[in-house]
């Protein structure tokens, strides 16, 4: 897809191989990667109904259901400017949605969720961006825990609540998992190289959840020569599941 601006100061771009049309704001924060991983992470079948928090522009949404056709959407975003943005892209992509601009911590009634996700704002450190959206959308003002509340509030018994974050905060990520009640924690590496640590992880976990957990083997995001490995491939542009 072309990335040339449209008469709104918005970009198109494509995703999965351009299955998945994306407007989003030439300047400001965009979509990356982690939303892709995010989405392939989450066990989704048709007909489930699933929450995504702090959607932004809807990328991780649209790529689950890219995948998972017929599944139901509720996505919540407190900017509604971006709100609205997610909106476009749903109809863009036929995908049907109920998106709110809402507090994804303060979040209205919502009916029994089969699935839960977020690919929350992380940094704590350094200086904050000075653009509002890009310091919204990447840097941390509400504790992982109150993420994780509101992810599992609405969650059926073994829902799953599935998040992409740093790999030095995993163990926060955990702790807030369990004081959520959830578990069967499973823990998956994202690492950039072969034989390098990991940068990103997934994590999930199941409401009500009490088998062990798991480490799981992994994805190598690109070889030496810092192309996209066969199974990075397969998932970022194919579509396919982790």
């Amino acid at each position: 897809m072309s990335d040339e601006p449209t008469k709104d100061g918005l970009t198109e771009d494509g995703l999965l191989g351009g299955r998945v049309r994306l407007l989003q704001p030439r300047q400001g924060f965009r979509a990356a990667i982690d939303p892709v991983l995010l989405a392939a992470f989450v066990p989704a079948r048709t007909g489930q109904t699933v929450l995504e928090l702090g959607c932004g522009t809807g990328a991780a949404f649209l790529c689950l259901a890219a995948r998972v056709p017929g599944i139901s959407v509720i996505a919540v975003e407190r900017d509604p400017v971006v709100a609205e943005i997610a909106v476009r892209n749903a109809a863009l992509n036929g995908v049907e949605a109920r998106i709110l601009a809402e507090d994804c911590c303060a979040l209205p009634s919502l009916p029994p969720l089969d699935h839960a996700f977020a690919n929350p704002p992380y940094w704590t450190g350094g200086t904050a961006s000075p653009r509002a959206d890009k310091r919204q959308a990447a840097h941390e003002d509400v504790p992982f825990a109150a993420w994780i509340a509101a992810l599992a509030r609405p969650l059926r018994h073994k829902g799953t609540l599935t998040l992409v974050l740093p790999a030095s905060r995993f163990a926060e990520a955990a702790a807030g998992l369990r004081e959520a009640r959830c578990g069967s924690v499973r823990l998956m590496p994202l690492w950039p190289r072969v034989g390098t640590p990991a940068k990103r992880i997934l994590i999930q976990a199941r409401k009500g959840g009490r088998g062990g957990d798991e480490i799981l083997p992994g994805l190598v995001l690109h070889e030496a020569d810092g192309g996209a490995t066969a199974a990075a491939h397969a998932v970022l542009r194919d579509g396919a599941a982790l």
